[in-house]
């Protein structure tokens, strides 16, 4: 009977989760699929527009968090393997060598950091109308 209870704390510390094996965990390697680009801070009509221009196109949104503000472009690395591995791995970029997974999307949506989320063209402008009470009067 002691070897069985060996045998589960065995399998249990194997499926430790620790920042060196995360990534292995992880099954759709969601930190590859998407860019962000920091922005200035919208703060005019005209910089609105321009943001709400910017998330009309497929793919495109844009958020607030404790950085700034941010583009984000859904868009999968044409390099990640279709078993979710890296395909340049020993080669990748610096900043992909630099990534932290310490608290990444495997621990929590990114959405959840969010002060500001702009999904699509609709959501921002909603936010527009509130915040520019004149909005529709140019």
């Amino acid at each position: 009977m002691d070897k069985l209870a060996d045998i589960k704390v065995t399998v249990e510390r194997a499926a430790e989760i620790t920042p060196e094996n995360k990534c292995g965990f992880c099954t759709n390697s969601k930190c590859c699929t998407y860019i962000t680009q920091h922005i200035e801070a919208p703060r005019s009509k005209y910089d609105f527009e321009h943001l709400l221009w910017q998330v009309s196109h497929e793919n495109v949104q844009a958020y607030k968090d404790e950085d700034g503000w941010f583009l984000l472009v859904e868009t999968r690395c044409s390099h990640l393997e279709p078993d979710g591995r890296c395909g340049i791995y020993e080669h990748r970029p610096q900043i992909c060598r630099d990534h932290s997974n310490d608290y990444c999307e495997f621990d929590a949506p990114a959405e959840h950091g969010f002060y500001l989320y702009f999904p699509d063209y609709a959501s921002l402008l909603k936010y527009c109308k509130k915040r520019f009470k004149r909005w529709e009067r140019g």
